[in-house]
């Protein structure tokens, strides 16, 4: 009778031994990698041609849109204009109609801003427990009470379903070797320079969310270090793209993919993959809206002496940036706080320079839009 050896299979990658030892196959990862490579400097070079206040406004938008999806991915809804107004203050950026940001918001757009300004500076123990003390001030997630400014010491399981019949996706690394394989994290984070930093951003991440070291906040803290060696890799502060905000287009098969290769023995050559094509396609989208800003200013330098009144240039900034709905006279009049008959007055006279064109309808539903060849990119 033939006996079989049975072989124990390690139902997590972390228990194999020297599992962050990882590995991948280039000739898979090459292709995109280029492409990634190709658009940042692409960007980078565009951006390059506008002025420090187009930057500026880039760089704010970029980083409200960064904070506000990153606690979206987590299911937490942040007031777009408490987010804006409170980076806004810390950039010493002046706009009209900023806001007072909550407690919470204001210790979200700290940890973001950390990492993306002081990108140079080394990943701490203490600087992650600070991150982590300012993502929750009052101690608490939600009703839960839970351990802040510190590493977890209970375990952690991420699960879904009732109570009763929870289906268990993941545990994450034993609370007693969390110490042990964030010195090693660190260590390498820190260390380790032979890494391109936008691969070293991808492996950051799927590293960190496996150790998953803190009671709450992981996916934020974790977003807000790939972000930190992606701002490596482009060699500046200022942030022209979104990862977060392309990670909860493609949510779904971000924890798909995460759930696959965290079974996997060291292989991670599919997780790379989708985080290459996941800051493939956030380039891409960020390249359609940098058209947009050229476009804008080149608009104002053309027309820095044309006469354009402050109610005017607030209305065309607001098309330029993509206007909600149609405009009428009537909500310009509302957005520009004028009467119906100056807001007419200022259409027309922009009509008459050839900016403003009226639609097609006429009558009482009259609509206004930018004139075509400025709409072209």
């Amino acid at each position: 009778m033939r006996q079989h050896r049975l072989q124990t299979v390690a139902k997590y990658i972390y228990e194999n031994k020297d599992w962050t030892n990882f590995r991948w196959r280039d000739a898979d990862i090459n292709g995109v990698f280029g492409e990634v490579r190709y658009l940042q400097g692409s960007i980078l070079g565009q951006m390059s041609t506008l002025g420090f206040a187009a930057r500026e406004e880039v760089t704010l938008n970029t980083l409200t849109l960064d904070v506000v999806k990153s606690s979206e991915i987590e299911g937490e809804k942040l007031d777009y204009n408490q987010v804006r107004s409170s980076l806004a203050r810390r950039l010493g950026i002046n706009m009209a109609g900023l806001v007072t940001a909550g407690r919470h918001v204001e210790g979200i757009v700290e940890m973001m801003l950390d990492a993306s300004r002081n990108y140079r500076e080394p990943l701490t123990e203490k600087r992650l427990f600070g991150w982590h003390s300012a993502l929750f001030p009052a101690g608490h997630s939600g009703i839960h009470k839970i351990e802040t400014g510190q590493y977890r010491t209970g375990e952690m399981q991420i699960v879904s379903g009732a109570l009763g019949k929870e289906k268990v996706h993941n545990e994450a690394v034993p609370a007693a070797r969390v110490q042990e394989e964030m010195d090693r994290f660190l260590s390498w984070f820190n260390e380790n320079q032979q890494i391109d930093p936008v691969l070293k951003s991808a492996i950051a991440h799927f590293w960190f969310i496996i150790i998953h070291p803190f009671d709450d906040g992981n996916g934020r803290m974790v977003r807000a270090i790939s972000d930190l060696m992606l701002a490596r890799a482009d060699g500046t502060s200022e942030r022209y793209y979104s990862m977060s905000n392309q990670i909860l287009v493609e949510r779904k098969q971000y924890y798909q993919i995460l759930q696959k290769v965290q079974h996997s023995r060291d292989d991670i050559t599919e997780w790379l993959l989708w985080f290459l094509h996941c800051l493939k396609n956030s380039l891409l989208a960020t390249e359609e809206t940098l058209q947009k800003v050229l476009r804008k200013t080149a608009f104002w330098k053309i027309h820095e002496n044309s006469g354009i009144n402050p109610r005017q240039r607030l209305i065309l900034n607001k098309l330029f940036d993509g206007f909600e709905g149609k405009l009428k006279s009537s909500k310009w009049a509302k957005i520009a706080g004028c009467s119906p008959d100056t807001a007419l007055r200022d259409i027309k006279d922009l009509i008459e320079k050839g900016i403003l064109r009226q639609e097609q309808q006429g009558g009482r539903s009259t609509n206004y839009d930018l004139c075509k060849f400025l709409c072209q990119k």
